[in-house]
């Protein structure tokens, strides 16, 4: 309530006193003027959400003060006070613009109910404003999804390093977080756009391959090389390598790899000359790179040269408000792939996904609702279409519930209360039934309030 400004007028001193004590006892941002014209200059200067006005007032009257508002900024929202026998009038102010109107004497009850109606709808228009928002900037990250603020900063550091297209990265995240796409979106942001970004696996290559894989071979080199192949750093010429599970890569090419980034030239294997390259290396990790530095599993050196820009992704775990858009993105992907048709998924399932801690990430929750569909979900996934393990969880989080929502729900009446009250624990005491050295133990053991 207090992200929302009210303008209450009325030319009655008594009245603004009355209205004034009564919604700011509530919580309610007030300001309040005696006159049409002081009100009306004051919606210029400040951005007011709600206005209140009293009808019959000297010189400039609620009418007037209406028609005024809605030709300035017709998005603030005006409830008529009117007096006994002005219900003509009320019914023109509404023709007007006016959101409703209330008869005098004020019954505070309804006037609390018509703000608490205009807050709960602009706050809504709030919501999807910055939802709509948040598509559009989101669709220049492609299917990177995320609202939270360890993704706001991910989009940051993306914006920043897109730009400076040679230097080296590299990227720490858990298995299923989205390396490689973080990856391809950088250079897909880049000036490298336009060539060829080439993923390699480096944990999915046999061992003897790799370096042949990676730098290119000649005719003769080894067994079984009967022409000459340029390798994937040559192929990603002008464009950008991506090197996922750098750690699975044996000393020796982790030599030549270093020696790859500090000259810009490779070497094919069995040939004597080496080739000029001009390509950006993204390196990726699901492991813990200072441990693997430590253990010897990854070179320091490489690590260094490599770790010019160091990007960590979080786990879902702990950006748990991504999940609904992360959800919905994915409802969105597999119904426009197929005949069928999901529209939502069922507040249960979603309770239950928005507790568990998916250890497989982001991947994990794209599979949970690609097999809701391919399992025949109906228009809604309920938390029976999830997999096995997640509904396991869900059965135990039933058995867990109660507690945890008592605790909850107290937390919440306690926040509401001392924010009603200004932090007045006496006066918020008395709202909750309980006594004040019962609140003061209540917020000591309650680190949420």
């Amino acid at each position: 309530m207090k992200d929302f400004e009210i303008l209450f007028v009325d030319d009655k001193r008594e009245t603004l006193s009355l209205v004034d004590e009564y919604l700011s006892y509530h919580g309610y941002r007030i300001t309040i003027v005696d006159s049409g014209l002081k009100a009306f200059e004051l919606v210029k200067e400040r951005d007011f959400d709600i206005v209140l006005t009293d009808l019959r007032m000297p010189g400039f009257s609620g009418l007037e003060l209406l028609t005024a508002i809605k030709k300035y900024r017709s998005e603030i929202e005006v409830i008529i006070i009117t007096g006994y026998g002005s219900i003509e009038s009320a019914v023109e102010a509404l023709k007007l613009g006016c959101y409703d109107y209330i008869q005098k004497p004020i019954k505070f009850e309804r006037l609390k109910m018509l703000i608490d109606r205009i807050i709960e709808k602009k706050k809504l228009e709030r919501e999807n404003t910055l939802l709509k928002r948040r598509l559009e900037e989101r669709s220049q990250y492609y299917e990177l999804i995320g609202a939270s603020h360890g993704m706001q900063k991910l989009y940051d550091l993306i914006d920043r390093i897109s730009s400076n297209s040679s230097t080296t990265i590299m990227i720490q995240g858990e298995s299923g977080t989205g390396k490689e796409l973080v990856a391809r979106i950088i250079h897909k942001k880049s000036d490298r756009a336009d060539k060829p970004f080439i993923s390699v696996n480096c944990g999915a290559i046999v061992e003897g391959l790799l370096e042949s894989e990676l730098f290119g071979h000649v005719n003769g080199a080894f067994t079984g090389a009967v022409r000459d192949r340029i390798g994937l750093f040559k192929a990603a010429e002008g464009g950008t390598i991506f090197l996922d599970e750098i750690t699975e890569t044996i000393p020796l090419l982790q030599v030549k790899l270093l020696r790859v980034l500090q000259e810009k030239k490779v070497r094919p294997v069995g040939d004597t000359k080496e080739l000029e390259i001009d390509v950006r290396v993204i390196a990726a990790s699901n492991n813990d790179l200072d441990e693997a530095v430590k253990s010897g599993i990854l070179r320091k050196d490489l690590f260094y040269r490599l770790n010019v820009v160091s990007v960590k992704i979080s786990p879902l775990s702990e950006r748990k408000k991504d999940i609904p858009l992360l959800v919905n993105h994915f409802i969105d992907k597999f119904n426009s792939r197929g005949k069928r048709r999901i529209v939502s998924i069922s507040p249960e399932a979603m309770d239950i996904m928005l507790n568990y801690n998916w250890p497989g990430n982001v991947r994990q929750l794209e599979n949970a609702i690609e097999r809701a569909f391919a399992l025949g979900a109906d228009e809604v996934i309920e938390a029976a279409d999830l997999p096995s393990e997640i509904k396991r969880f869900g059965e135990t989080l039933k058995t867990e519930k109660p507690a945890y929502a008592l605790r909850e729900n107290e937390t919440i009446l306690i926040k509401k209360a001392l924010d009603k009250t200004d932090g007045n624990k006496a006066i918020a005491a008395d709202l909750l039934g309980i006594n004040i050295t019962t609140l003061y133990r209540k917020i000591k053991k309650n680190k949420e309030i």
